[in-house]
């Protein structure tokens, strides 16, 4: 099969319009924020359901494979093609709410549609999704965030994107569209429940989009709650705020708990006053604004202390009585566990700012940073922050030869999960989708560094090193693309399932080939 011929084909399918062979789209849709893949052929930007399934069949009858691709803000080679004979779906323009029912509680939107978005819509209706987006929800999309399992916001009571969706539909390698859910009965039905039968939906949550295409999903919703409360707390080294991290997700006192270690604490602590306005807006009424601003203003002259690991939580509920009684438990719990309490600077304005611009893709000073995630038990997060700082020691003179740093986070994942991310920093050259996200403003005032690619070869070995460690472990991560061994870690009987459901599903292996450890 020839170019021309596919080409021609997705063209029927999608409409002429939507199919971009220009090299600018296909080398920005090529790569993710730390690596890319060659080239496709096309990139295909379908604007319904059926037009996607449409160009999957059309891909995958001349031979061509299939990336889906979201905001493409992941960094774990999830669309990062080995094959040049490749056809990416970029799910941009597939960015409809299609319905929100404020009495069930369920909203319905095209895989396209951000975090940020969903956010808008439901905020002046005084509702909000359980887990309600990622750090970069102004470009990550649901479809991107179910596929590669996107957490943060409200992940310490509601857990991740997989707990919250009800319903699915995917496009199939035979341009099927199938739905999953209740959506799944012939007689029909609402979206209100996913648990009849076996789950279908999961089926097609955190698989890198290698099963099929998501198109639509529906997400469960809740009413706002009325109070929101913060809190942070100082810490000496990273072990002991990680056991009051633990301790605070097990009593299920926060919606979201996190630690930043001192580089990364500093970084975000640095502009809090330009956020003012976004955190007197978020409080609520003018004397809570007026507080809200003094508790800002205190965090902004008085920094944390130096060299400090910082936790930070956000409560919410129903009353003040009740978010009080929170945060004075957490209180209790990490000055037990020899914690400092401080202005809670960060939290306030990490909620009053979510969704803000993507300048994050790259750090204050343009440099990259690639990050990994380990997801442990509570009683194996000690054990695995020891094995980490174990195997980084010996590699810390060439890591400053190299210009190469390391920041850390940790979170936690509803009341069981310890989550583990290490930051890797450097100044490198910067990817197509670092300038295509980049502000004008910070476009403005950043240089772009020289390749360096010594660097670059010292964090590509340090983080396959630390994705040996993590295997090692049995740790968990989200976001498993091409990064993470998947299908290789399972014993015989559940890789021999997926197989199967695999080769149901594709049997040509066509949808995303080689992620989460499927053959290329």
């Amino acid at each position: 099969m020839s170019d021309q011929a596919v080409l021609e084909a997705l063209s029927t399918a999608a409409g002429p319009e939507n199919v971009l062979t220009d090299d600018e789209s296909l080398t920005l849709m090529a790569s993710d924020l730390h690596v890319g893949g060659h080239k496709p052929v096309a990139v295909v930007r379908p604007v319904s359901s059926q037009t996607v399934a449409d160009s999957v069949a059309a891909a995958v009858n001349h031979g061509y494979a299939v990336i889906p691709r979201g905001g493409g803000l992941s960094y774990t080679g999830g669309y990062a093609s080995s094959s040049p004979q490749t056809v990416i779906i970029d799910l941009s323009a597939m960015n409809r709410i299609v319905e929100i029912s404020k009495d069930d509680l369920v909203v319905t939107v095209e895989a396209g549609v951000t975090w940020k978005q969903i956010d808008n819509a439901l905020r002046p209706l005084g509702l909000r999704l359980p887990f309600f987006g990622t750090f970069s929800g102004a470009g990550a999309t649901i479809g991107g965030g179910l596929s590669h399992g996107a957490l943060f916001f409200g992940s310490a009571r509601y857990g991740s994107a997989a707990e919250i969706v009800l319903e699915l539909e995917v496009a199939l390698a035979d341009g099927t569209l199938m739905k999953t859910g209740q959506g799944a009965l012939e007689a029909g039905s609402k979206p209100f429940f996913r648990g009849f039968g076996p789950d279908l939906t999961g089926l097609f949550v955190h698989d890198g989009g290698a099963l099929g295409i998501k198109t639509l999903a529906s997400l469960r919703m809740i009413r706002t709650p009325k109070e929101e409360g913060y809190a942070s707390f100082a810490f000496d080294d990273l072990t002991s705020s990680a056991k009051v991290l633990s301790e605070i997700a097990r009593s299920e006192l926060a919606e979201e708990v996190y630690i930043l270690d001192p580089a990364a604490a500093n970084e975000v602590a640095a502009a809090p006053m330009q956020s003012a306005w976004a955190v007197a807006r978020q409080a609520g009424g003018y004397l809570r604004a007026i507080k809200a601003l003094a508790s800002l203003a205190r965090g902004g002259s008085k920094p944390l202390p130096r060299g400090s690991f910082s936790l930070h939580m956000v409560a919410a509920g129903r009353t003040r009585s009740a978010v009080n009684n929170d945060l004075d438990s957490a209180a209790r719990i990490a000055l037990a566990g020899g914690g400092q309490q401080i202005a809670p600077t960060v939290p306030r304005v990490a909620r009053a700012t979510r969704f803000s611009n993507l300048d994050g893709v790259l750090n204050a000073d343009g440099g990259r940073w690639a990050a990994l995630n380990a997801k442990v038990a509570h009683t194996d997060a000690e054990k695995l922050i020891a094995a980490f700082e174990a195997m980084i020691a010996p590699y810390s003179a060439e890591m400053a030869k190299r210009g190469v740093r390391l920041t850390y986070l940790a979170s936690t994942l509803g009341n069981q999960s310890f989550s583990f991310e290490t930051v890797f920093h450097w100044h490198d050259a910067w990817l197509p989708i670092h300038r295509h996200h980049l502000s004008q403003e910070r476009s403005s005032v950043l240089t772009e560094p020289s390749a360096n690619p010594r660097a670059s070869a010292l964090v590509d070995d340090l983080r396959q090193e630390t994705v040996s460690l993590f295997q090692t472990m049995g740790a968990a991560s989200n976001q498993i693309g091409r990064t993470y061994p998947y299908l290789s870690a399972l014993t015989p009987g559940p890789a021999s399932l997926l197989m199967g459901i695999k080769d149901q599903l594709d049997p040509k292996g066509m949808i995303n080939p080689g992620v989460i450890g499927f053959s290329n």
